[in-house]
């Protein structure tokens, strides 16, 4: 799994190109339609990108009504298959690319690149009735938890409740970046309960008192408490500090770089002007300009 020294070299390299792409980017005085490439743009992949997708499209659409954009959320790795596949344009992914991934891309003539559309902080909640809400955990702590180490809250100074533990699916991309910098590759518990969604694993947590599970930063609300860790509580600021040990950057890969002036290439770098830093900030992640 990616370390957080790359993490945020990434965010640097992103952050380096933002004059250039501002300056480029204008979407409603682009070339002809003509000279842009198909009016349809077909994205899939990760649940914890998607709300950025569909605000993105949503907005895209709006000032250019002759373009059509579906997004679907079939998880990250579904996302890199259909890139691979040739059934999408974008593959909005939680997690890097694979070795494997990316060696099926290119054998089929596929060259997948990546664009990071934000920041994420991957925040691990409770229950807002369970005490150790207001006391936090350490990353060990809950590696402990899901391994099943520790199985009764009472073990951390908390109720003397059994422990639920909810996690991503394994197709997830925030199950792997959960895997790699939390668990660190050990195994979860054999009781540990799976959900196919970051809206699933809210309503989970937030209908147990003895639950235990992980979100993106866009997916937290009144209902579930998010934990410091060691610590440090998952914000916008700690986040882009690197502060928060359990954070990742958001991408969307294409086929290649986009032909300049496309509505491919003005899509995923949307991102990049004032417009989309408002509606990353507005959804709940961290953006990678700051204006």
């Amino acid at each position: 799994m990616m370390e957080r020294k790359s993490i945020s070299k990434i965010a640097v390299a992103g952050l380096v190109t933002v004059l250039a792409v501002e300056a480029a980017f204008v979407v409603r005085t682009m070339a002809a339609d003509d000279a842009k490439g198909s009016g349809k743009i077909v994205i899939d992949g990760s649940t914890t990108v998607g709300p950025i997708a569909k605000a993105f499209a949503e907005y895209y659409m709006s000032v250019n009504p002759g373009v059509t954009i579906s997004v679907s959320e079939s998880g990250s790795g579904n996302g890199a298959k259909s890139l691979i596949a040739g059934s999408c344009d974008i593959a909005s992914m939680s997690r890097f690319m694979k070795d494997a991934e990316f060696k099926a891309a290119t054998d089929k003539g596929v060259f997948p690149v990546a664009h990071v559309v934000a920041m994420d902080g991957i925040a691990i909640a409770v229950h807002p009735s369970n005490p150790i809400a207001g006391r936090g955990l350490t990353v060990k702590q809950v590696r402990d938890i899901y391994t099943g180490k520790i199985n009764n809250w009472s073990e951390l100074g908390g109720p003397d409740l059994k422990i639920v533990r909810i996690s991503r699916d394994t197709s997830s991309g925030t199950y792997e970046t959960f895997e790699g910098l939390v668990m660190k590759n050990e195994k979860l518990a054999a009781d540990t309960e799976y959900v196919g969604a970051q809206a699933a694993m809210r309503e989970r947590i937030k209908s147990t008192a003895s639950a235990i599970g992980y979100v993106g930063l866009g997916f937290l609300d009144d209902s579930i408490r998010a934990l410091e860790i060691d610590g440090v509580y998952p914000d916008n600021n700690t986040v882009s500090s690197g502060r928060y040990p359990v954070a990742r950057p958001l991408f969307l890969f294409t086929n290649g770089y986009p032909a300049l002036g496309g509505h491919v290439h003005a899509f995923v770098t949307l991102h990049l002007s004032r417009k989309g830093q408002e509606m990353v900030e507005q959804i709940g992640y961290v953006p990678v300009t700051k204006y």
